[in-house]
């Protein structure tokens, strides 16, 4: 008998165990079993309006490519970043003064708070059908709607005429080497970085590697924009935790060659560019072939080129892929991001940081 139920998939399982709540769950989807279906509603809506942390080069390119694919669709995406316009967004939303948009960015700060307000469209069962083609790991488990488009991750930037190559931290242990002690390495003061360890490491042994560091007397930031010009200028030897995009990008202005990177494991993954599609859409077809337009290896390839270095690492052969490939990651996954914010505040504290009172 047990051979019998390991040989049933999850979904087959469940019809069996509860028939009656695994249909209402399968009813509430909407499920699309042909992509010539969509393609044709999508020549009726003809229209398409996104809202996506996508940089504007990225939009550019990615919405001409597309448009060559499906000319009929008249395509409008603007840029949204930060946090405050993620609020002023989701409020709209909530008071139901968002309807012009179909695509709207679900921010990780509120992730919690779309899903009522988004088409409840099984894209996730659609792409394991074939019939979009997304890899599924790009979809939320959870949602079955919610499409991350980019991977971000971690990794420590050093100045190799400052930190030799082979010392380049291969491990976060590595920070606490006594070498490295005594403002040998910059910590954002904001430890996305650190919390990201979590998922493999667990809260206690993140929190205590959290004072570790600390007493190594790092030198103490806010961000890593204007980090990397420091460390090609000498001033800063290394830095634990920026973006893999931000080093990349400032590889390639740096003339001198000096600014290096390093992949420390296990390696902090988080997603970005998280898509949803408006319950209030009225370009809903549209829509799908937008999301799946930008899972495809030619949109992942854009990306590389013009945010640049921000392709997910589910699709093949993007830089973000062979980066990550065969390496220990700890993802950021759905269930995290309820527990991301009481971490980071943990963290700080451990840091030895000064609460407002």
């Amino acid at each position: 008998m047990s051979h019998f139920f390991k040989s049933l998939g999850l979904a087959s399982l469940m019809a069996m165990l509860v028939p009656d709540a695994f249909a209402a769950e399968t009813k509430a989807y909407t499920f699309i079993a042909s992509h010539d279906e969509i393609v044709a509603k999508a020549k009726k809506e003809g229209k398409l309006r996104v809202v996506s942390t996508m940089d504007p080069s990225n939009i550019k390119v990615s919405s001409a490519a597309f448009k060559k694919i499906y000319p009929f669709i008249d395509i409008n995406v603007v840029e949204s970043q930060g946090v405050v316009a993620a609020q002023r967004l989701l409020l709209a939303i909530k008071s139901g003064m968002a309807k012009e948009w179909d695509v709207i960015l679900v921010s990780a700060d509120f992730r919690d708070e779309y899903p009522a307000f988004l088409w409840k469209v099984d894209l996730l069962g659609m792409a394991k059908q074939g019939v979009v083609k997304i890899p599924p790991p790009m979809i939320d488990g959870e949602s079955k709607s919610i499409l991350g488009t980019h991977t971000l991750f971690q990794v420590t930037a050093y100045n190799k005429n400052l930190v030799p190559v082979n010392l380049a931290p291969k491990t976060y242990e590595d920070f606490l080497r006594p070498e490295f002690k005594g403002r040998k390495f910059a910590a954002d003061i904001r430890p996305k970085d650190v919390a990201g360890l979590v998922r493999v490491w667990g809260l206690e042994k993140t929190l205590a590697f959290a004072r570790k560091i600390a007493a190594q007397e790092p030198i103490w930031v806010r961000g890593s924009s204007n980090i990397m010009l420091r460390i090609v200028a000498g001033e800063i030897p290394m830095m634990m935790g920026p973006n893999y995009g931000s080093v990349r990008e400032a590889q390639l202005k740096d003339t001198s060659g000096v600014l290096q990177y390093s992949i420390p494991e296990p390696v902090p993954v988080r997603f970005g560019n998280s898509l949803g599609i408006l319950a209030t859409a009225e370009h809903r077809h549209t829509a799908i072939l937008w999301l799946e337009w930008l899972a495809s290896p030619a949109a992942q390839k854009i990306a590389d080129e013009t945010e640049p270095f921000a392709s997910s690492m589910y699709v093949h052969g993007g830089a973000v892929e062979q980066e990550l490939r065969g390496r220990k990651l700890s993802i950021e996954d759905t269930e995290a991001l309820r527990h991301v914010q009481e971490w980071r505040e943990k963290l700080v504290e451990a840091f030895g940081f000064p609460k407002a009172k």
